[in-house]
């Protein structure tokens, strides 16, 4: 429950349409519900404006499900991350609305598609081979209510591929840059647009890109002053990041 479905509650409550016991009944599981296994935190989206996710590794079919309804019972979307083949096939026979985007593992439930940014946010990837931790910032910034424009395979190695795009890239109020080998991309970004830059370095490169290490240390020595940076395939941290930047 968000503020506006508070503030929409509390409305019927005092205009008499819903009564105390069926207001409390539905305000019970504030601020979390214990399932033995997982306490679902109820209340973020009071506090942080967003929804709580579900982190998917780890976790069994029946556990993400039992979290998925959970949620579902008292919010209109739902975003699971890295989500097995079998657990977003668990998810889709008991949802039929449910998303299941394969690169990512990202699942998302998305009923409620009101836009609550400002303005755009830009996902940018440097190689085909990065799209999954692009994907799953992609989705994770349109299920929390932002326009979202993509821009794949525009890393530095064919810079003039970037370039034909930036018009488009100052248009955005937040860009997401996901990038792996040395992570020279953000940036070269960062040059060209005078709003927050979210460095997403990647686990892609050959021997000593050391799994995304080598990324992640370029992008925190960028000496653009607009970038900073998530941790190594952290697609949903910078999607999260970006949609609350994206409200301020």
């Amino acid at each position: 429950m968000d503020q506006d479905h508070l503030r929409a509650l509390l409305a019927q409550v005092s205009a008499g349409a819903v009564d105390v016991d069926a207001a409390l009944e539905r305000l019970r599981h504030m601020p979390f519900e214990d399932l033995g296994f997982a306490k679902v935190d109820h209340h973020r989206a009071l506090r942080h404006g967003i929804p709580e996710v579900v982190f998917g590794p780890g976790k069994t079919p029946d556990q993400v499900s039992s979290i998925v309804s959970s949620l579902l019972a008292r919010a209109q979307n739902v975003l699971v991350t890295r989500a097995t083949a079998e657990t977003a096939q668990r998810i889709q026979h008991e949802h039929r609305d449910a998303e299941h985007f394969s690169a990512s593992g990202a699942v998302r439930i998305w009923r409620d598609r009101t836009i609550r940014g400002k303005g755009k946010i830009a996902v940018v990837c440097a190689g085909t081979s990065d799209l999954p931790v692009a994907e799953e910032a992609q989705i994770t910034a349109e299920v929390m209510g932002n326009d979202v424009e993509t821009f794949h395979d525009v890393g530095v190695a064919g810079i003039h591929r970037l370039m034909h795009s930036r018009e488009r890239l100052t248009e955005a109020r937040v860009v997401i840059v996901c990038a792996g080998m040395e992570g020279a991309l953000p940036s070269v970004v960062g040059g060209l647009v005078a709003v927050p830059v979210i460095a997403v370095p990647t686990s892609v490169g050959y021997g000593a890109s050391f799994q995304g290490l080598a990324a992640l240390l370029g992008m925190l020595n960028s000496c653009a002053s607009n970038v900073t940076v998530v941790n190594i395939d952290n697609g949903f941290g910078a999607g999260y990041v970006a949609s609350l930047m994206n409200r301020l």
